[in-house]
């Protein structure tokens, strides 16, 4: 359980930290040098349940990395979806998709599909360097 919390807050930080550089480099493409990131503290949560990719990653570690990543992806879809629609029922989901062309239900957009295949991959490592760390934890205790 120590390694899940350990886990979901690293993946929380991980996910905020990557949200605020996606959306600065979304206002550099604007011509808004400030380079203003932004996020909303329910993506915490929903970023810190990536922990949760840890069974999936050891079934898949002798996966290539691009079953890895489009199988991280589609979870990530997955997990975006189901967020998203909890949130929009309480009227208060921090994203709105409805200006692309390639969303589903304003939730999800598939063309962020390669963002999703490499934040998996991410959050792979993550996890990973969590249950190496654990591990050497335990053998020295």
């Amino acid at each position: 359980m120590k390694k899940y919390i350990h886990n979901f807050i690293h993946c929380g930080i991980l996910g905020w930290c990557m949200e605020i550089t996606f959306t600065a480099l979304n206002s550099f493409r604007r011509r808004q040098f400030k380079l203003t990131g932004n996020t909303s503290i329910w993506m915490f949560p929903i970023y810190g349940c990536a922990c949760f990719l840890a069974p999936v990653s050891r079934l898949l570690k002798k996966k290539t990395p691009l079953v890895r990543g489009l199988s991280y992806a589609a979870l990530i879809f997955t997990g975006e979806f189901i967020t998203g629609t909890l949130l929009n029922k309480k009227d208060i989901c921090p994203w709105d998709y409805s200006r692309s062309k390639w969303h589903i239900k304003k939730i999800i957009r598939l063309d962020y599909l390669p963002f999703w295949f490499m934040a998996g991959l991410l959050f792979e490592r993550l996890i990973s360097e969590g249950d190496c760390i654990s591990q050497q934890e335990s053998s020295t205790d």
